[in-house]
């Protein structure tokens, strides 16, 4: 029966199957689907072979990046949560954002919310899954996109849930406070200026917005709310640091501070350790790694500093909890975008 204070559209929507879709960057299963990989990131564009040489070096020294089967199970477990399917599509590797969208397609499913695993927005990162995914439903699936997320409650604790019990027993093994150290992937300086109207086919959304891009400023807020849930701990504002990691290897300024250069800065004010938490990043993979766990962990040794790093998010019931709250209102039908 259907009640009378449904509106229009509630009604008309209950035909629908409804889904969620989650979009991830992707990365080869294999050191030798590398060069291929590249090449699907920067879209046919050459590359130095010395730097495709270098990721192969790095995917080596960590075996394989488990972000495809961390994926795969985040989606299981809000498929759990929600008891609606939830699909996986890639921007870069299988399963393909094409591929996904198709099983959606043969499964039914005439509605859908998409959520892009990157909770702070760039109309240069997230704004390529969003065209993305537009562009593979088409007038087939109406699609809801959620295009940032960066400061959900539910994510914050989940953050803050990984974080503090690290930094609580470094600080009472150190007898001090030792610093906390966010990072979050860089991007290059050309995506975060003032960008340029884009135009976009009729069927999908149009981004109208011609402001500095917010990426920035949302991963510093993401960090700036998790660190706030451990000010009853004793963690203050001269107690933490941000810093952009992972710049590109292939030429061109990219946003920093650097985390090589704030590691020196931190081990120049007198402090012998770190606590470094990424909070761009949901699950393990070749950023966090490598990166993080090669690369920085080699430079704080070499200057004297002792780094510590909470475990990824990964399968964090928070997370799927934030997940599915981001979800929930538009599986219900009383959202719309």
């Amino acid at each position: 029966m259907i009640d009378g204070s449904e509106t229009a559209a509630e009604k008309a929507a209950q035909g629908s199957k409804r889904a969620v879709l989650l979009l991830a960057h992707g990365t080869p299963e294999t050191v030798e689907e590398v060069p291929e990989y590249l090449r699907n990131v920067v879209r046919g564009h050459a590359l130095p072979q010395a730097v495709v040489e270098e990721i192969q070096r790095r995917y080596a020294q960590i075996g394989k990046s488990p972000l495809t089967e961390w994926t795969l199970r985040q989606a299981e477990l809000l498929r759990q949560a929600l008891g609606v399917p939830v699909y996986v599509g890639m921007r870069n590797w299988e399963p393909t954002i094409a591929e996904a969208v198709r099983a959606m397609r043969d499964e039914g499913v005439t509605e859908a919310v998409a959520i892009c695993l990157a909770p702070q927005n760039s109309r240069t990162s997230v704004g390529l899954y969003r065209r993305a995914a537009y562009a593979e439903t088409g007038d087939t699936i109406r699609l809801h996109f959620i295009d940032s997320w960066a400061d959900h409650p539910r994510l914050m604790d989940a953050f803050a849930e990984r974080l503090r019990p690290v930094w609580q027993q470094v600080c009472h093994a150190s007898g001090a406070r030792i610093p906390v150290l966010f990072t979050a992937h860089s991007v290059p300086c050309r995506t975060i200026q003032t960008a340029p109207v884009q135009t976009m086919p009729a069927r999908v959304p149009q981004e109208t917005d011609s402001s500095p891009d917010p990426y920035a400023v949302e991963a510093k807020r993401t960090a700036a709310l998790v660190a706030e849930r451990l000010s009853s701990e004793g963690l203050t504002e001269r107690d933490w640091f941000f810093a952009f990691q992972s710049q590109g290897i292939s030429g061109g300024p990219w946003i920093g501070p650097t985390v090589e250069e704030t590691l020196q800065a931190i081990r120049n004010e007198g402090h012998a350790g770190v606590v470094l938490q990424p909070i761009g990043f949901l699950c393990d993979h070749v950023e966090i790694l490598y990166d993080i766990d090669i690369a920085f962990q080699s430079l704080a040794k070499k200057i004297g500093l002792k780094l510590w790093r909470p475990e990824s998010l990964n399968a964090s019931p928070l997370l799927i909890a934030a997940l599915a709250d981001l979800a929930a209102p538009y599986l219900s039908g009383r959202r719309a975008k």
